[in-house]
């Protein structure tokens, strides 16, 4: 009589090695922009050519690869079907909110994420610090102009200047504080320093009293879809908080899929 398999049992030897092989053999395809031969698989994987053929077989069976005519191998469909999949179950305030709350407990401030609309960005979530008597206007659903907020000029930045001067021109820079900037000339030159340091700043150009630093944070297609922002009173502004700030949206973007191009 056969004698049934433990469901508890740990895993064979053999069986963990086909999983590594497998992961091995994808890795190399997602490496090569164009489909790979059998010969160069095994080579860059260390398998041996016939122990490749037969996993990439059961691989194309699955659909997870691809043979060609030629008898080279691409990765398969079902990979983007699961990627997809993924994809959309990826919330970016979901995904943002617990970096944001440990950002907020090694600051102790309010925490932005903030989101772009037309010429306005909108904060679509907050963390509060509840340690000071003045009013941070980031609160969920607030809005205010690109060029007056950290976030915002983040954005901008990334526009390049053909769409920042007919944003100056089409919103004529309003300002919302004494501080706010309204030249265009000015704009242009701060937004310079925003992409060469991939930080922004607010210096009291929204409200009187309140001042952030932004970092922007990016998709798995590098599309920049939001800005994390740290908002303080004048008085406790630290700049020395960029870099913490600027690794935080950095970490966030890659739990989203980012992955810089020199990173590849």
């Amino acid at each position: 009589m056969k004698i049934p398999k433990d469901p508890n049992a740990p895993e064979s030897k053999t069986s963990i090695q086909v999983i590594e092989r497998m992961m091995s053999l994808l890795d190399v395809l997602a490496k090569h922009p164009d489909p790979v031969s059998l010969k160069l698989l095994a080579a860059q994987t260390g398998l041996h050519p016939s122990t490749a053929h037969r996993i990439l077989a059961a691989m194309t069976t699955s659909g997870f690869v691809e043979r060609t005519e030629n008898g080279i191998y691409r990765l398969g469909i079902r990979l983007l079907e699961l990627g997809s999949l993924v994809k959309s179950r990826i919330s970016l305030r979901e995904t943002a909110i617990i970096s944001m709350l440990e950002l907020h407990q090694r600051t102790g401030e309010s925490v932005n994420l903030g989101i772009r609309d037309g010429d306005q960005i909108v904060y679509v979530e907050r963390t509060s610090s509840g340690r000071s008597s003045v009013r941070v206007v980031h609160i969920v659903g607030a809005r205010a102009p690109l060029h007056t907020t950290a976030t915002g000029k983040l954005f901008l930045a990334d526009d390049g200047l053909p769409k920042i001067r007919d944003y100056a021109k089409r919103t004529g820079l309003p300002g919302s504080t004494a501080t706010s900037i309204r030249d265009p000339a000015a704009l242009e030159k701060e937004l310079d320093k925003v992409r060469r340091h991939e930080v922004a700043y607010d210096m009291e150009e929204v409200e009187a009293g309140v001042r952030c630093i932004a970092a922007g944070i990016r998709d798995d297609s590098g599309e920049l879809v939001a800005g994390l922002s740290l908002s303080t009173p004048a008085e406790r502004f630290n700049p020395d908080w960029a870099p913490l700030i600027l690794e935080t949206a950095r970490q966030i973007s890659r739990a989203l899929g980012y992955r810089p191009r020199d990173a590849a």
